[in-house]
């Protein structure tokens, strides 16, 4: 490819709303351009890239008996009001109507639409297990897009849905996969992910692993144990929270004028965060329940852990009106007084293992000190669990040493799904005896573009992407400084170097186009190309070629008979850094 012929400007200037790395030098690359808010298109240089990201994927896929497939992304509603998503799912999913006023979505993901795939081909246990993977079109009608291709509403994923006789197969697929996942991110140049448990959310199942490379502009956060034995995501992650339980004290009713928070009935009464019980009220979206968690007051409640505890879609806060309504008191509302019939209590572990905690008394400006849950909550109907979200420096559970807070790109994720989708969509088979069962189900995701987005964040410099000779759009970059000058020796060396090049099997990008070297080499360095060869009226009059790699400011200088197999060298030698 000849510079002056590629569609795609680089730009000088850095994008207004572009915040992170990656965001900054797509756009300024000339690899994305914005459509519209968390909508894209790909510029040749980027869709190079996402090519090349895709190859390793299928590769990787293929290896552990994929079998790739294209479904599209306009679908019935009727097939995710089978599976019961199409009204659990919230304004993420864009739904619509046909000229035929019939009820369609753009698909987010593709479980309900392999399942009635897979259940129209298979019957019987002897075509199990199988693994049907694609590359498709998204959208999501996600609320906030940022970060360029990290959140997006439309994008590209590789999504793969495998299917099982046995929970013992698809763990052992499981695994096969997860290791598939941690070849390829090594492969396309990612040195800093971590498989990290997570929240299985709307997908269902009990087991999921998300893939997280680290980094400070990610919008998830980790914690893990100093030696990586424990990975979680803030969404479930646990920590070895312990309690003193001391012996109770008698209930004392206490005025508390105009202390609503934590921090102002603590410093009124002169006790320790730690030693107060803090009430949240929220309803559930869908029914408008209410819901009453409490939790020790140096603690923060969890949304997700309480939503799974209450097997809730999706929360809200409750506002006064309605908690109100139930007779309790807003900034004062505390267990004892609370009626079950009316709202679901929830009390984390820190309340219940913990002794003479101030609590509400339900009361306008009152608390009551010494609250115990064994003595003060007989026969309570609540439910007790964890909804602590945990902080960094608490115990990790596995070896007690204080856990890291790490910020990470959510690039993939893997699901043991169970039975959800074929349970409720009727995917069965016949086993050995003839006996009708649900297939067993996992599912497999991969985001492309914020892959590539990733790569971008862990290999860059303050000029540009350093990109991985894997995925680079071109492995060497031909920069002709001054081609036209004279009697044009240095175009004509450049031309028969970019020729050679490409018989040899090397992807070359030459630049033509004549510009000053400062502008040529600023162009260079946001488009990222692992090699770079700089032919000017100088090296050529001693017969030679400026070389370097973009992870490298020295140079140095080769013959130019010698080029073409130096460079192939050293692309072959890149690419095995890269390989299996």
């Amino acid at each position: 490819m000849k510079m002056s012929q590629m569609v795609g400007r680089r730009l000088k200037e850095v994008p207004k709303d572009a915040k992170t790395a990656s965001h900054q030098f797509l756009i300024r690359g000339g690899f994305i351009r914005p459509v519209s808010t968390g909508i894209y298109s790909l510029l040749p240089a980027g869709k190079r890239v996402v090519d090349r990201i895709e190859a390793i994927i299928r590769e990787e896929m293929n290896r552990i008996g994929g079998q790739e497939i294209l479904m599209p992304v306009v679908l019935p509603a009727e097939l995710w009001k089978e599976s019961g998503r199409f009204d659990t799912v919230g304004a993420e999913l864009l739904r619509f109507r046909d000229r035929n006023d019939k009820d369609m979505l753009l698909a987010m993901t593709h479980e309900e639409c392999v399942t009635a795939l897979v259940r129209s081909e298979i019957n019987s246990y002897k075509q199990l297990p199988v693994m049907l993977y694609q590359i498709q079109t998204k959208y999501r009608d996600e609320a906030r897009p940022r970060a360029g291709l990290i959140r997006t509403r439309e994008f590209t994923m590789k999504d793969a849905y495998s299917f099982h006789t046995s929970q013992a197969d698809l763990e052992q697929y499981y695994k096969q996969a997860h290791d598939a996942y941690e070849r390829i991110f090594r492969r396309i140049g990612l040195g800093n992910v971590l498989s990290i448990e997570s929240n299985s959310g709307m997908m269902g199942g009990k087991v999921s692993h998300e893939f997280m490379a680290i980094c400070d502009c990610g919008e998830d956060t980790i914690f893990a144990s100093p030696d990586n034995s424990y990975r979680a995501n803030r969404e479930i992650a646990a920590a070895a929270w312990t309690y003193e339980k001391t012996p109770a004290l008698p209930l004392e009713k206490v005025h508390t004028p105009g202390c609503k928070s934590i921090e102002e009935v603590a410093a009124f009464l002169c006790v320790k965060p730690e030693n107060t019980g803090k009430a949240v009220f929220y309803q559930n979206v869908q029914t408008g329940e209410l819901i009453y968690a409490m939790i020790r007051g140096d603690f923060e409640v969890n949304e997700t852990k309480l939503c799974n505890l209450t097997k809730t879609p999706e929360l809200k806060f409750a506002d006064d009106a309605a908690i109100s309504a139930i007779g309790a008191v807003p900034g004062y509302a505390g267990p004892m007084d609370l009626k079950p019939g009316k709202v679901t209590i929830v009390l984390d572990n820190s309340v219940v293992k913990s002794s003479n905690l101030v609590v509400g008394a339900n009361e306008p400006e009152w608390h009551v000190r010494n609250f115990n849950y064994d003595r003060d909550c007989p026969g309570l109907q609540c439910i007790v669990g964890d909804i602590a979200t945990v902080r960094a420096g608490d115990p990790c559970p596995v070896t007690g040493q204080p856990l890291r807070e790490l910020r990470g790109i959510e690039v993939g994720n893997i699901f043991q799904l169970g039975t959800k989708y074929s349970e409720s969509m009727n995917c069965t088979y016949l086993d050995e005896n003839g006996k009708s069962k649900p297939m067993i189900m996992g599912c497999y995701g991969i985001g492309v573009g914020r892959a590539m987005a990733a790569v971008i964040e862990y290999s860059c410099d303050g000029y540009g992407p350093i990109w991985p000779m894997s995925i680079a759009p071109w492995q060497v970059e031909i920069c002709a400084i001054d081609p036209n000058r004279g009697d044009g020796a240095v175009g004509r060396a450049a031309e028969a170097l970019y020729a050679e090049l490409n018989r040899l099997g090397v992807e070359v990008l030459y630049d033509d186009r004549g510009e000053k070297p400062g502008f040529m080499f600023s162009d260079a360095d946001l488009l990222g190309i692992p090699l770079r060869v700089v032919i000017s009226p100088k090296t050529l009059a001693d017969g030679e070629a400026e070389f370097r790699t973009r992870s490298c400011r020295d140079s140095s200088r080769v013959k130019l008979e010698a080029l073409p197999g130096v460079l192939r060298e050293a692309v072959d030698k890149a690419l095995a850094a890269f390989a299996e």
